[in-house]
């Protein structure tokens, strides 16, 4: 789970990281400073509303009985996964729009007062901020609950988005943030197939989804979890052991689609264009 965990806090916290340095850039250049301490303001409110929502989705499910528990992360599985494809086509079609709308954006809300600059700045940052915390209950049921893995790997991973974002504004190194969000892209849709498959075996624990015995395979005497490869395979793809068909249908159906329009839809737009 660290692997996976730390592309999602790497992915997540570039976006939320380029996002605050292109505003205070913006302030920056155009002689702004005094606006500077509102959007630290709306920074600080984003971070503190993704903790407190995290803490809540976490403690709704701890009164939970067990299969009520099962229906609720499963649920919020699915959930996770729906804001991590999105998240994954929208940064590959806003990566070079955002800095001018983000300045267009702070340039009205400057042109009404403190509030909008606020408002401006923790809605920017609160949307990655809601995604990793319902994708980091999402891991951390996955990973039993248990571990400290998910946290480390998230904490990793924006603690490097930081790094990078903090480099990347002073000058310090250059590279191409469109690159990088295609290759991301691509592992993230491999992880996000496996928090989906994970969530639908949530769903027939709860009853709510059939075939919970009828297996596409069993190999735990062959990859069992517990050994290193079989960690490693759960870190990066949330491997089971024991696949049922469903999970096996959705796994490959959501990769196989999401994939191609992935990589696919790109290059067709490129072929229009020439």
């Amino acid at each position: 789970m660290l692997f996976s965990n730390g592309l999602i806090g790497l992915r997540e916290g570039l976006e939320a990281a380029l996002v605050v340095s292109i505003l205070i850039a913006f302030l920056v250049k155009t002689d702004r400073r005094y606006a500077l301490k509102w959007v630290w303001v709306g920074v600080v409110t984003a971070v503190a509303l993704s903790v407190a929502a995290g803490a809540i989705i976490t403690f709704s499910a701890a009164g939970m009985s067990f299969e009520q528990q099962e229906a609720f992360g499963g649920t919020m599985s699915i959930i996770a996964v729906a804001f991590v494809t999105g998240m994954i086509f929208w940064m590959r079609k806003a990566a070079k729009t955002i800095a001018a709308e983000l300045r267009g954006k702070m340039d009205e809300a400057l042109k009404v007062g403190p509030l909008a600059i606020v408002v401006v700045s923790l809605l920017s940052v609160g949307r990655e901020g809601l995604e990793t915390a319902v994708f980091f209950y999402s891991s951390v049921q996955a990973a039993g609950g248990g571990t400290t893995e998910p946290l480390f790997g998230f904490l990793a991973g924006i603690l490097v988005a930081v790094v990078i974002a903090a480099l990347l504004y002073q000058g310090a190194i250059r590279f191409d943030l469109g690159k990088f969000f295609s290759v991301t892209g691509v592992l993230l849709v491999f992880v996000a197939a496996g928090v989906l498959s994970y969530g639908i075996h949530d769903l027939q624990e709860a009853a709510i989804l059939p075939g919970l015995n009828t297996l596409a395979f069993d190999i735990s005497g062959t990859v069992p979890e517990d050994s290193w490869y079989g960690a490693l395979l759960k870190g990066f793809f949330n491997y089971s052991q024991r696949t049922s068909v469903l999970q096996a249908i959705a796994w490959v159906s959501y990769v196989g689609v999401v994939l191609s329009v992935f990589l696919i839809r790109p290059r067709r737009r490129a072929a229009v264009a020439n």
